[in-house]
């Protein structure tokens, strides 16, 4: 499914009922089925990533399919490699298949799991055979993912020696892994982060009942969405104390011409006329940002320079090579640095104009939600397999056309071979 997107007729205007967080929803889950799912957890995402972690932890087949979702790739690893007397072949799509797990795999070994790959070596599927996992002392990279620190925490409390984790070569995403052990912290376990090392002793998780915070990734959009139309939005369900690293898209966003202002538990998002004349900024601890603010700053005509997204290129796709290629077809020539930055000083491009401007997806739901507000700019700007939002926003065209966003299903190739 493709949409050809056009913009309000008015000024955006209205209150968007944010999704919950999928990040805590598929943290809390597992934290639950550790206790034997004796809490209790009010609701949870309503997205792709979320159900596959739902259907996984409650199905009893030896095969578990979790399509793109990586953070249930990583968390199921983990926790079905402690599941005494089970044995489970965990696999995914084709694009999962070839995102690594080794570091993750290499980590549960040491633990005393026992974990083999079906296919590729480093590569799911896994074929995990569930026992009792050792702990002990280990040494993780960091540089890659903080999902693979996550996985192991969760499952650190309930390990024979617990577990002491010195982490290496720089932490990425920090933040979700303070959100791992904060939530971990509500369930009743204790841990210690001292400099670059982790220590969880052997303990017990206590069943809480929990309630998910809305998330702070897809207000980004909403944040996007101000910066370019200077609309009268508001963002309800998030939290001011949030344990998301994301809810930072408030500070990046005053520099792109939008304050923030609680009004009881809604954000209310205001235009300003202050723009810094050059982003600079280092998201190493949020880069699921990146998108949205990369595309914000080249429709404002703001250089920038952002760092910290060495983690882009083993998303749901090279997000790095992709934003590149798809904001050249806007004229942006974006250049990749160091494959962990992206920079612009102002270049353009020609482009055919003859041709709508047809942006592709890859398959990465951040790719569609953050190219999508660039219709206030393009009317009828084509965003290919639109559907893609499903799996951490399924409401997102729903809300874009609440405040009067247009939507057509159209065909983008047939409408390309017409011309």
């Amino acid at each position: 499914m493709d949409y050809c997107i056009f913009p309000p007729e008015e000024m955006p205007e209205g209150i968007i009922d944010l999704p919950l967080s999928k990040s805590i929803s598929n943290r809390v889950l597992i934290l639950n089925a550790l206790t034997g799912n004796r809490g209790r957890i009010e609701r949870t995402a309503e997205c792709d990533d979320t159900a596959v972690m739902l259907t996984a932890l409650s199905q009893t087949s030896d095969e578990v399919n979790i399509g793109a979702a990586g953070t249930a790739m990583r968390f199921l690893t983990a926790y079905f490699a402690m599941q005494p007397g089970r044995t489970v072949t965990i696999t995914g799509t084709e694009r999962m298949c070839n995102r690594p797990i080794a570091l993750l795999v290499d980590a549960l070994r040491q633990c005393g799991a026992s974990i083999e790959y079906v296919d590729k070596e480093g590569y799911p599927p896994l074929k995990i055979h569930g026992c009792r996992l050792a702990g002990g002392d280990i040494t993780l990279p960091a540089s890659v993912s903080s999902q693979y620190v996550s996985a192991l925490l969760m499952t650190a409390p309930l390990m024979e020696h617990g577990l002491k984790l010195t982490l290496t070569d720089g932490i990425v995403s920090l933040p979700y892994i303070k959100m791992t052990l904060g939530l971990m912290k509500e369930w009743g376990v204790d841990s210690d982060f001292t400099d670059n090392v982790i220590t969880v002793e052997p303990q017990h998780y206590t069943p809480v009942d929990f309630k998910v915070e809305a998330d702070w990734s897809a207000a980004s959009y909403w944040y996007e969405i101000e910066a370019l139309s200077s609309g009268d939005l508001s963002l309800r369900g998030l939290s001011s104390n949030s344990l998301q690293g994301d809810s930072h898209v408030a500070d990046f966003f005053t520099g792109l011409g939008v304050n923030s202002e609680w009004d009881g538990d809604v954000m209310e998002l205001m235009p300003s006329p202050d723009l810094t004349p050059r982003i600079t900024l280092d998201m190493s601890e949020q880069p699921d940002l990146a998108q949205t603010v990369v595309v914000t700053c080249a429709m404002l005509g703001l250089p920038f320079h952002i760092t910290g997204l060495s983690t882009l290129k083993i998303k749901e796709t090279d997000r790095l090579t992709a934003l590149r290629d798809e904001l050249r077809k806007l004229s942006f020539v974006i250049d990749i640095v160091d494959d962990n930055a992206l920079e612009w000083e102002g270049a353009r491009c020609p482009v055919d104009t003859s041709h709508p401007v047809v942006i592709d997806t890859y398959q990465d739901h951040r790719m569609a939600m953050a190219f999508a507000p660039v219709a206030l700019y393009i009317p009828g700007l084509i965003i290919r397999n639109a559907d893609v939002v499903t799996k951490s926003y399924p409401e997102y065209w729903d809300h874009l056309r609440s405040i009067g966003f247009t939507t057509k299903e159209v065909d983008a190739d047939t409408l390309l071979n017409n011309i």
